[in-house]
């Protein structure tokens, strides 16, 4: 009798331990997404930043309003293709924290509302 309550503890505790692993991997896989994210937006941003640097750069020598306004166009764009990757991440990452069906609902409503807002 003694073996089966054993075993049977083992598996119980291996049953509980299951979940508890599987949100640790989840939790690593959004961790390792998030750090991937975070380097992507800080390149984009250091072009963006190039970017405006040579639109300084273009006024400055004299060059011609549309050649500077193509440009500023160019700047815009990437800003807000940036936006809406920023808004992605934030998205994913307040799903994945959520804890129930209606906290996920609740939360892809406010990311939402923010990209009415800003964008």
């Amino acid at each position: 009798m003694r073996k089966k309550t054993s075993t049977s503890t083992t598996a119980e505790t291996t049953a509980a331990t299951a979940p508890a692993a599987a949100a640790v991997k989840s939790t690593s896989q959004a961790q390792d997404y998030r750090q991937e994210h975070q380097k992507d937006m800080v390149n984009r941003l250091r072009r963006i930043e190039g970017q405006v640097r040579g639109l300084v750069d273009m006024i400055e020598s004299g060059r011609s309003c549309e050649e500077v306004a193509t440009q500023m166009s160019a700047t815009r764009k990437a800003m807000e293709k940036a936006f809406y990757r920023m808004m992605t991440c934030s998205l994913i990452e307040a799903v994945h924290e959520s804890k129930t069906d209606e906290q996920a609902i609740a939360e892809v409503s406010r990311s939402a509302r923010l990209m009415e807002k800003f964008a």
